[in-house]
């Protein structure tokens, strides 16, 4: 299985890149994983609500660039559904045996993600109401990828 996490932003802190590099690790003996990070756009301080249209609309265009045809993505967004980590597992799981053996999570940048970006999903997960920072959510995702997988090979891991 193919997982691709496709992210706006570039992470700079390094305890971050560090968590990030060991659960990619730990990933690799269950997928190949590719990490995608894009440029976020910056935003100005009072942007309209027009501005920060334009912003997710461009941050879009450099998501949708990267995202092979073949590929079932999984946006996460506020709006998509919550599973807990077994309902998480099954859903990996099952995508692999329908012949999803490409799988694209994208994490959109501080504004979320355009609507043209939500359309092309095939799913959209959340995984809390709450708002937690982009760089800290990519080890958050790649912990939760990796516990699925422990959990899809009946391997013990922390409940």
């Amino acid at each position: 299985m193919n997982i691709t996490l496709i992210t706006v932003g570039k992470l700079k802190e390094k305890y971050l890149k560090q968590a990030i590099d060991e659960y990619s690790k730990r990933l690799s003996r269950y997928c190949k994983l590719e990490i995608i990070e894009l440029n976020d756009e910056k935003t100005p301080d009072n942007a309209s609500e027009k501005e920060e249209q334009l912003i997710k609309e461009k941050e879009g265009k450099q998501i949708l660039s990267k995202i092979k045809e073949n590929a079932f993505v999984i946006a996460m967004d506020l709006g998509g559904k919550n599973l807990t980590s077994e309902e998480f597992s099954k859903f990996i799981e099952q995508n692999g045996v329908m012949g999803n053996s490409n799988i694209v999570f994208l994490i959109g940048g501080s504004l979320g993600l355009s609507d043209e970006v939500k359309k092309r999903a095939n799913y959209k997960l959340c995984f809390s109401k709450m708002t937690f920072p982009h760089q800290l959510f990519r080890v958050m995702l790649l912990e939760q990828i990796y516990r699925g997988f422990r959990i899809m090979k009946n391997e013990p891991y922390h409940k």
